[in-house]
């Protein structure tokens, strides 16, 4: 260790080494100079496709955003069959969903699609569209998760109803629509013949939203199953 730190004293108090050093770095230098232009030349390209991609995808957010709006229009006339395919040159739900899929407004298309094909007792096509939609937003994703529950339990798969209710409690929990969704959960646990865990639900709710509109139902509903189980 010693020689180094040396060697490297000598070098810069010694000009005759520090020339030495000099002209082999130059060297190095001349002799990766094509692969130097090279990797400037990957830096080029990757920031023109960032910038190109950005436009693209803010062209792509904004004609989303256009065509959803009568979508939705639609949807909310309660014209389902009109907001899902569209009419007169105007894209439905299901093809915006399916064209803009990497847009915000595309997955919005998609969670407006599940609603809607739930609405019509189609809830194989409504599972697929709403498990579609991703976002990080605090209302929208737990609620997608509740309505794959709810068209689970249309169909009589209690578990898996159980299971996407049980993710909707656990999306980023707040006091204005989790304990719905535990309700919810609870309700389908108590389905499946799997009391205690509804218990443990109804509990759950009741000490950490003990102000909430459910609260009240979520005590008579645990009162009673722990009747039922002897507690």
């Amino acid at each position: 260790m010693a020689d180094k730190e040396n060697k490297g004293i000598e070098i810069i108090e010694n000009a005759d080494a520090l020339k030495k050093e000099f002209f082999k770095y130059e060297g190095l230098l001349e002799k990766n100079s094509k692969l130097l232009t090279y990797i400037g030349g990957a830096i080029i390209a990757v920031v023109a496709l960032y910038f190109g991609y950005k436009y693209y995808t803010d062209t792509q957010e904004k004609e989303a955003q256009v065509a959803l709006y009568d979508a939705v229009f639609s949807f909310e006339a309660d014209s389902l069959n009109q907001a899902l395919k569209g009419k007169g040159g105007n894209e439905g739900l299901l093809s915006l969903a399916d064209n803009y899929s990497g847009t915000k407004a595309g997955k919005l298309a998609s969670l407006y699609a599940g609603i809607a094909l739930m609405k019509q007792a189609k809830y194989a096509e409504a599972i697929e569209r709403l498990d579609k939609f991703s976002s990080d937003d605090q209302v929208l994703q737990g609620r997608a998760y509740a309505l794959i529950g709810d068209c689970y339990m249309e169909t009589k798969k209690v578990e898996d109803a159980i299971n996407y209710y049980e993710k909707a409690s656990n999306y980023k929990p707040n006091k204005f629509s989790t304990p719905g969704y535990m309700m919810k959960w609870a309700n389908a646990l108590t389905e499946s013949k799997k009391t205690k865990e509804a218990v443990e639900v109804y509990s759950d709710l009741i000490n950490k939203y003990p102000t909430g509109t459910e609260t009240l139902l979520a005590k008579k509903y645990k009162s009673r199953l722990e009747t039922e189980i002897g507690e």
